[in-house]
């Protein structure tokens, strides 16, 4: 917003911090008078006029104009995805897993359609997001697991940045990522492993129709 109509350090020193922090108050920036006191000050310390300053200054204003209106596509169009995601009948089922928003929702149901039928079991839905891991044998070596070769890389996305989330935030799978990593596990195979553990508690809840509870019904059912 800024860069919009003051690029030069000049036209901040003019304006000044007050008038500067105004500014941007209507303009509904944040931490208005932090910004307006950094900009400000930066701008007294440098006295130097650059060469074609002028000109940079017009492009600079130019380009940032371009970013907002960019950023206001992009917000436009996740508006856009979050209604249509809000329409299918496990929305609300999808949504209720910590650390899977209406974002990641609708790019699991993108990417599987939401219907777990169409996959027979958790394990052949992990297989297609990559997370069952295959066999990789070879002579007298036997016991190595290795990612298949070919899955779909964004649903293992959803389900990556899902779990990488709900380790921070959700009790449950914050205890169980600390204990495969406890278990002497890397932070990725770590989230691996959450990730397949949700990804299994995911699929029970879309089965049943029913939301995420941090205390499963005693049914035996997995818990995130």
């Amino acid at each position: 917003m800024l860069l919009t109509e003051y690029q030069r350090p000049a036209a901040l020193r003019r304006i000044g911090r007050s008038r500067l922090e105004t500014w941007l108050k209507n303009r509904k920036v944040r931490n208005s008078r932090a910004v307006a006191t950094a900009a400000v000050e930066a701008a007294q310390a440098q006295h130097t006029v650059v060469p074609s300053e002028r000109i940079a200054a017009v492009m600079t204003a130019k380009l940032a104009k371009e970013v907002m209106a960019l950023d206001q596509e992009i917000a436009e169009t996740d508006a856009l995805i979050e209604d249509r995601f809000g329409e299918h009948k496990h929305a609300e089922v999808i949504a209720s897993m910590p650390g899977i928003g209406t974002l990641l929702g609708a790019e699991f149901i993108a990417h599987t359609g939401g219907d777990m039928t169409a996959f027979t079991s958790p394990d052949r839905l992990a297989g297609v997001a990559g997370l069952a891991p295959v066999p990789k044998d070879s002579g007298r070596i036997s016991g190595n697991l290795r990612r298949p070769r070919r899955y779909n890389r964004r649903l293992l996305r959803v389900f990556y940045l899902s779990a990488q989330i709900a380790a921070q935030h959700c009790p449950t799978s914050k205890a169980f990522y600390a204990r495969k990593k406890a278990e002497g596990k890397t932070h990725k195979q770590a989230v691996l492993a959450l990730a397949r553990r949700r990804l299994n508690v995911l699929w029970a809840l879309i089965r049943d129709n029913r939301t995420f509870e941090l205390t499963p019904p005693q049914s035996g059912s997995a818990a995130a």
